[in-house]
């Protein structure tokens, strides 16, 4: 749309069914309901037959529909995707030089972990703007390895696993967590991979998935970490991998309102055809909002690169010479009017860019996300730029 006509936008009268478009917790799958929850094994133990059961068939499920290999091991662990990699940096980290690739918040703060509280000398950090990538053939694969295979906050994925050496030495510890069931991930070139329930299922927050592969394993029982483990991330017993968590017996009390949420999401997607039906899914979202954004002289993708734009996160960045104008304190100012203006009239919540983030605008694109309400939501964008430029 050109700015003439954007400056000319009229209220648009269709709204996206669903309004939620936050990165986290994201959108429930379609025709979901508090129907979808009474199977739970509400006031049952954990240990229970009937909760350990809950627990295997969620492992057995997200197994099935990712194409786990069967020698990777599996794990519901406590404190969502954030827990999940604390675990694997604590427990693994150490043995050998680690490179650690940062490009967002979120593995920014992997780099603190390592660096300032595991403090872990021989460690090399690769970092990269907002928007941007850093140069993957910097890592050694002679090192650990721990990225992000999609940054939440800056709109940016890795393209492919073609980067990573099938050889390697050390170990791959990949945070996935807005990227799995959305984005197609090499098992084979992953030791370490983690996410949550609350990114691209929609399920509930405080869960985190855990997937080991036997080289991981490996590492386990042959290395001891200098510094002290807290319960919550102890993987072993006696030197051996504590196998019992791999089969449902969680380090804690998970909820079973939550995992029956999890339970539900799953036979969803098999229901619309497993993985393969997902992925499509949110490359269809995102095609929505590229045939948008192509059209339009306000706002642009925060990635320049197409082939590392996020199908998921998806970051934007307004680029309207009026705005462009503005101090950032300005630009931050504008946009939340705009967002006041989008949640007020009930066709978009959550979509503001991230804290740290370039001023902007992100908004979730994963398989939950109906194409159609893209499709309503991009029109009500243009309306609410339009107003804020008017007003000025």
């Amino acid at each position: 749309m050109a700015l003439s006509e954007v400056e000319m936008a009229v209220k648009p009268e269709i709204k996206p069914q669903n309004p939620c478009f936050s990165s986290g917790p994201c959108a429930k799958r379609p025709g979901w309901s508090l129907d979808a929850l009474q199977g739970a094994a509400l006031g049952r133990s954990h240990r229970a037959p009937i909760g350990r059961a809950k627990l295997q068939e969620v492992i057995g499920r997200s197994r099935e529909i990712l194409g786990v290999p069967e020698d990777y091991r599996i794990a519901v662990v406590p404190a969502s995707d954030t827990g999940a990699v604390e675990m694997c940096l604590w427990s693994l980290l150490g043995a050998r030089g680690v490179d650690v690739l940062s490009w967002e918040s979120f593995s920014q703060g992997w780099v603190t972990d390592i660096t300032k509280q595991l403090k872990i000398e021989d460690t090399r950090v690769f970092s990269a703007d907002f928007g941007e990538l850093p140069n993957l053939s910097q890592v050694s694969f002679d090192r650990d390895v721990v990225f992000a295979w999609n940054g939440t906050t800056s709109g940016v994925k890795v393209p492919n696993g073609d980067w990573i050496a099938a050889d390697r030495q050390g170990l791959t510890i990949c945070d996935a967590t807005s990227a799995v069931f959305a984005m197609e991930l090499p098992w084979d070139k992953l030791d370490a991979v983690t996410y949550s329930w609350q990114k691209v299922m929609g399920g509930e927050a405080a869960h985190g998935i855990l997937v080991l592969s036997p080289r991981a394993v490996t590492r386990l029982e042959s290395y001891t970490p200098s510094w002290p483990l807290p319960k919550l991330f102890r993987m072993t017993k006696g030197g051996k991998l504590n196998e019992a968590l791999f089969k449902g017996d969680t380090i804690n009390t998970p909820s079973l309102l939550c995992v029956e949420d999890a339970l539900d999401g799953l036979r969803w997607a098999e229901d619309i055809g497993g993985l393969s039906a997902l992925l499509q899914r949110s490359r269809d979202n995102l095609a929505v909002l590229e045939r948008w954004v192509e059209a339009s002289d306000w706002i642009a993708f925060l990635p320049d690169v197409p082939e590392v734009r996020s199908n998921t996160s998806v970051c934007l960045k307004i680029v309207d010479g009026w705005y462009a104008g503005l101090t950032e304190a300005r630009q931050r100012a504008k946009v939340k009017q705009m967002l006041a203006l989008l949640e007020g009239a009930g066709v978009a919540c959550d979509i503001n860019g991230y804290r740290d983030a370039p001023p902007g605008l992100r908004i979730w694109c994963g398989s939950t996300v109906e194409a159609g309400d893209l499709q309503a939501l991009v029109a009500w964008l243009d309306w609410a730029f339009a107003e804020v430029k008017g007003a000025k």
